[in-house]
């Protein structure tokens, strides 16, 4: 179920974190909704969101960027594209 409250926005932030903690072994992580930012933007009409991840894992170690975002996109893939229409890594 989409919807562009920002409590549940905020929620979604959330289980991403939760998500990506599970998946990797986290030394930092900061998720920003720039939904906002997209108004309009055909992608965010059905309540898909863009967002921003600044990640630091050790799990990116050796690994081409091209990997690292594979890694992230995994373990977010449940929510694509319903709730995540786009992402921005940022890696630490």
């Amino acid at each position: 179920m989409s919807t562009s409250s920002s409590g549940s926005r905020n929620g979604r932030i959330e289980k991403y974190e939760l998500a990506l903690k599970q998946a990797l072994p986290i030394d930092s992580l900061k998720i920003e909704d720039e939904s906002h930012l997209h108004a309009g933007h055909v992608g965010a009409q059905g309540g898909a969101g863009h967002y921003r991840i600044f990640i630091k894992t050790p799990a990116f170690n050796g690994l081409t960027r091209v990997q690292q975002h594979r890694l992230v996109y995994d373990a977010l893939s449940a929510w694509m594209p319903d709730e995540i229409h786009a992402l921005a890594i940022v890696i630490q």
